[in-house]
């Protein structure tokens, strides 16, 4: 089955789970962001599970028209399935989908998304190629794009003891005085799964820096519990 031909039965399999009851409660929790076909997350996966099966491994040069033709498809339940390829395939990235994962982190942009990307794409793709680090991580922590400032906080989320722990919390110093929710929330989630590894290192911090309440209160939760 060609992609563009298995993205069409994606399609009908979602119109045959149309509902839009749950459609209406699903873009009013995105605050109207997004339209959705009213599929909820466990029978997404599901379909998602056996959709990927029949899909298959993408070649490498058809990733990028793959990823992006679902990614413009209007409904929110599209990215989420795009996201569940590239997660269940992470292993067989290589250096030049940075650019795609550029894109959706920057494309139909809000945190449900942005911080799978962060977490398992940009994660592991800045492990298998350390040199982004800098070469990308750099350009993105200095965007105006909010988005890329967030992916930069969390994309150690899942590193534990991987975790650089010196520029996690430089990108923490760097970014603590932009006063917007998603950039503090980050900072705060970003601490408190490090504390996980090292709570003494992020209780330092937290005492030696001029943290916001959120920040704060979000980093010491687990220090707390």
């Amino acid at each position: 089955m060609s992609d563009k031909a298995s993205i069409k039965s994606l399609a009908f399999i979602f119109s045959e789970h149309r509902n839009r009851e749950n459609a209406i409660a699903m873009e009013k929790y995105m605050k109207g962001l997004f339209p959705f076909i009213g599929i909820r997350a466990p029978e997404r996966r599901q379909i998602s599970a056996k959709w990927l099966k029949s899909v298959g491994l993408i070649p490498n040069q058809n990733l990028r028209p793959f990823i992006t033709d679902l990614w413009e498809l209007p409904e929110r339940e599209y990215q989420y399935i795009a996201l569940d390829y590239l997660i269940k395939k992470k292993k067989h990235l290589v250096e030049a989908d940075i650019d795609l994962l550029e894109y959706l982190i920057v494309t139909k942009s809000w945190w449900d998304t942005v911080d799978l990307i962060a977490s398992h794409l940009v994660g592991s793709l800045f492990l298998k190629y350390p040199h982004f680090i800098k070469e990308r991580g750099e350009k993105w922590l200095n965007s105006e794009n909010m988005w890329l400032k967030r992916t930069m906080i969390l994309f150690q989320l899942k590193y534990k003891d991987q975790t650089k722990e010196q520029l996690l919390f430089s990108y923490i110093e760097r970014t603590s005085h932009i006063n917007e929710f998603f950039i503090q929330k980050a900072i705060g989630w970003s601490l408190r799964e490090y504390s996980k590894t090292n709570p003494d290192a992020v209780a330092r911090f937290i005492e030696n820096h001029d943290l916001s309440n959120l920040a704060t209160r979000e980093g010491l939760k687990h220090i707390r519990a």
